[in-house]
């Protein structure tokens, strides 16, 4: 009988080079609190992705926490319907509200032609996603955020080890938050970060990470406990060594996976500059629901999980009211699907994955 295929697995490095970093921690009895292992973290992590600096944070949801939180932001914060609850959760979670614009049809990234129909006299900032670490059209977003002088938060949690315009993607706008969840391209287990070129915005990201305290241990700043532990830092540590591989082996079985579908005239793929993407994710966009259902139930049968990112579009739930109609992310929304994409599914599961496709 077939095992099971689940739609991610972590990437991770052998066990014993993960324990080998441990045994410093342990060694140093340091656990916690801006541990050596998490500041060689940011040290390696920032040289490698080509940023000037980065702070490590608990998850990529407290990175967006305290982004808006270090930019002080109120009222308004315009951003995209079809990502990941936490998007819009964290801006109503800081008393802001979220006002949803719709996306492209091809790169299902943000329109930024439906931004400034979206401004008002409360908008106090953008964030927009880089789906599935597709770059938004930064270029267009920061005309309008500096035309109307707005902030950008790029939530940027699946775009790690992407460069727009040869540089890093995590460089751009006020700040950018990643996640180095166990699902993501490269992770701590739980993690995340804030990139920012200004160096105030960073020194206060680090102290509102832990209660406000300052360099010197005063308390500065209303903060909350969003560390990332010498656990975790060693994980990255380990993981960071084979990141390279691991986005090359998954850039390979994206391919395989549409040299298998790209004829079956019911299934679309995302558009995006290959130079600007980590292959990270395997979505394919099906003609209709009933289509995607079919899928997902011959999947189902054959002990196969894909996932329904991004269902349903946000701006239907009820809590985010008053709801607009968004008609291509409602779409898109109701007939995508991401198939199994991770360093260990081997090219005979796949095989079984588009054969169960092509069958609806």
């Amino acid at each position: 009988m077939n095992k099971p295929i689940f739609v991610t697995q972590p990437s991770l490095a052998p066990l014993e080079e993960y324990a080998k970093l441990l045994e410093d921690a342990w060694a140093s009895g340091i656990l916690t609190h801006n541990g050596p292992l998490m500041r060689r973290l940011e040290r390696e992590l920032a040289a490698y992705l080509g940023c000037p600096d980065l702070v490590c944070l608990a998850n990529g949801t407290c990175a967006m926490q305290l982004s808006i939180r270090a930019l002080d932001l109120t009222g308004e914060i315009i951003t995209t319907p079809f990502t990941f609850i936490a998007t819009a959760n964290i801006i109503s979670w800081e008393r802001c509200r979220p006002v949803f614009v719709d996306i492209e049809a091809g790169s299902w990234n943000m329109d930024p032609e439906k931004i400034e129909a979206a401004i008002t006299p409360r908008t106090s900032a953008i964030l927009p996603v880089h789906v599935f670490s597709a770059p938004c059209n930064i270029d267009r977003i920061q005309a309008i955020a500096k035309h109307h002088a707005l902030k950008v938060i790029y939530d940027a949690a699946h775009a790690l080890a992407v460069n727009y315009h040869g540089k890093s993607v995590l460089n751009c706008g006020d700040i950018s938050c990643v996640s180095f969840h166990a699902t993501k391209l490269f992770n701590t287990a739980e993690g995340g970060g804030c990139v920012s070129l200004d160096p105030g915005l960073n020194a206060r990201v680090r102290r509102l990470r832990f209660f406000g305290f300052d360099e010197n241990k005063e308390i500065v700043d209303e903060g909350m406990n969003a560390k990332m532990t010498e656990v975790h830092a060693a994980l990255g540590l380990a993981n960071l060594r084979y990141l390279d591989q691991v986005r090359a082996n998954r850039r390979r079985k994206y391919h395989q996976y549409v040299e298998q579908l790209k004829e079956a005239g019911f299934v679309k793929f995302q558009q995006f500059n290959p130079e600007e993407y980590n292959y990270s994710y395997m979505p394919v966009l099906l003609d209709s629901e009933a289509r995607m259902l079919r899928v997902l139930g011959n999947l189902a049968a054959k002990q196969i999980t894909p996932r329904r990112y991004f269902h349903p579009c946000l701006n239907t739930l009820k809590h985010f009211a008053p709801n607009c109609s968004l008609p291509v992310s409602e779409s898109v929304a109701a007939r995508i699907l991401c198939l199994p994409l991770y360093d260990s599914l081997v090219e005979d599961e796949i095989d079984r994955v588009c054969k169960c496709v092509r069958n609806a």
